[in-house]
């Protein structure tokens, strides 16, 4: 076995139990770079999982939470969908591999990388000028780059979809990169500031991304066209859709399903089961519309269930050196969604047949 095969397999190893419960195609991003890529693939694990961190925080409120058996990334997985959605996934995957090369080449961790100082003394702007040392998030992108579009080896408008977000989700890093300054002068007059670009946290990228994904254009490709045509002037057709998107926008090509609705064959579980939040404190409009949106606009009530939970409290400190806690159990209160009984459904239909009449 060569030496880098062996290298490949040695990483999938670590890091299959890590990706086993979420299947996740990350085995292609590793298996997609060079041997002179080796030494990066650990860090482009590490992203991916990031991505899908990011995208099950993001959706975890929503009909479609981004549930692990969507989580395929390349046409050759037997994703088929090019919807809403497996635009997301695309972006925050590819987000999360620039984030964390980005991230690991600032730090030190690769030999042959370290952070951007190309702007450093250069005038920024009125009181200030570029110094520190940028995350170098070109060479991020360039690697990731590497990886995560090698698993596109079709030239079909659903590739060519693909590649389009994956490249939506690079330069999401880069746009919420923010400045950073410091002050210099007499007795801390900040008569000058040096500042540099430094990654925010992902979070906003995530964030950032939820917008693109909420703004998200549905292309309408010339379908008429690509089947009369042969391989070489489909390609054109694709080109020439993809030719007037904007660079950084999220792109689908078809409707999503109905998530509500338990689709196997899709891997899709429907929201029967699902948790929603119903009160509580510091949740924001979005969470506490969640018992709404899951459930009754689903066609499912909202139950509430009684769950016991066993935390630490009343710790104390014992000289030296253990911190002693006792066991408190605490009843609370969480709700799910549930589906009617047939005779709560009847009412509900001879209530709503009773107002469409009193209308009339």
């Amino acid at each position: 076995m060569k030496t880098g095969t062996f290298a490949i397999l040695t990483v999938i190893g670590i890091y299959g139990e890590i990706f086993r419960i979420s299947a996740w195609s990350v085995n292609n991003f590793l298996m997609s770079g060079t041997q002179a890529y080796l030494r990066y693939s650990s860090s482009v694990a590490a992203g991916a999982l990031r991505g899908i961190e990011e995208c099950k925080y993001q959706f975890a409120w929503e009909r479609w939470n981004c549930p692990e058996s969507t989580l395929q990334l390349s046409t050759h997985n037997k994703l088929r969908s090019a919807t809403r959605e497996t635009s997301f996934v695309h972006a925050i995957s590819s987000a999360g591999v620039v984030y964390t090369l980005t991230r690991n080449c600032s730090m030190g961790e690769f030999e042959n990388c370290g952070c951007d100082n190309s702007r450093k003394g250069l005038a920024g702007g009125k009181g200030w000028v570029w110094g520190g040392c940028d995350d170098n998030v070109e060479f991020g992108e360039r690697i990731a780059k590497k990886f995560v579009d090698a698993l596109e080896t079709a030239h079909d408008t659903r590739a060519s979809m693909n590649l389009h977000n994956n490249e939506a989700g690079r330069l999401a890093v880069r746009a919420t990169m923010k400045k950073v300054c410091k002050c210099h002068g007499v007795s801390g007059s900040c008569s000058i500031q040096t500042c540099w670009h430094q990654l925010s946290d992902f979070r906003d990228t995530g964030n950032y991304l939820k917008i693109k994904y909420r703004q998200a254009q549905k292309l309408e490709t010339d379908k008429k066209r690509m089947r009369a045509a042969n391989s070489a002037d489909s390609r054109g057709v694709t080109l020439e859709t993809f030719s007037t998107l904007l660079v950084g926008e999220l792109v689908y090509l078809e409707d999503s399903s109905d998530y509500c609705v338990k689709n196997m064959t899709l891997g899709l579980r429907g929201t029967e089961g699902r948790e929603c939040l119903q009160g509580g404190t510091n949740l924001s409009q979005w969470e506490k519309r969640s018992c709404k949106r899951l459930c009754a606009e689903c066609g499912l009530k909202t139950e509430a269930r009684q769950t016991e939970t066993v935390t630490n409290c009343n710790c104390k400190f014992i000289w030296c050196c253990k911190v002693k806690c006792e066991q408190c159990k605490e009843v609370v209160t969480k709700h799910y969604c549930s589906r009617r009984d047939s005779s709560s459904s009847n009412n509900t239909r001879r209530r709503n047949k009773g107002r469409k009449s009193a209308a009339v």
